[in-house]
């Protein structure tokens, strides 16, 4: 007999710490949708949230039978949400006022970049635009 850790410790210790991080991740998904969703009241929110703490395994299996493609529904609501909060941000920071634009044509005709055709042109598209 062998004192010691050998291998198929290491890999069983790896499996039970993978599959409680597995468990924690999908307690956290399923309460956080508990508290995300719009259609329960205060009632059925404490409910499912003490059913999930007292019989975790049967709790969170039982979430997800009933309620799993509400899960869905909501992570795709919030992953719209924080794309239109990101594309929004990011038009404001890179938006250049009209002002600006034609300063900067202002420029290239000045310095014989583009001709006052061209100037004309660009800013007329940029008026209208």
């Amino acid at each position: 007999m062998e004192d010691g850790i050998g291998f198929f410790d290491i890999v069983l210790s790896v499996f039970w710490i993978f599959l409680m991080v597995a468990w924690f991740w999908v307690m956290i998904s399923v309460v956080s949708d508990v508290f995300r969703s719009k259609d329960l009241n205060g009632f059925a929110k404490a409910i499912w949230i003490a059913f999930v703490i007292l019989i975790p395994w049967l709790g969170v299996l039982s979430y997800l039978l009933l309620r799993g493609d509400k899960m869905q529904e909501h992570n795709a609501v919030a992953i719209a949400k924080m794309e239109e909060a990101q594309r929004s941000y990011i038009q404001s920071v890179t938006t250049v006022s009209t002002a600006d634009e034609l300063e900067k044509l202002a420029a290239l005709r000045d310095k014989g970049v583009i001709s006052s055709d061209e100037f004309d042109a660009q800013k007329g598209k940029i008026l209208a635009g």
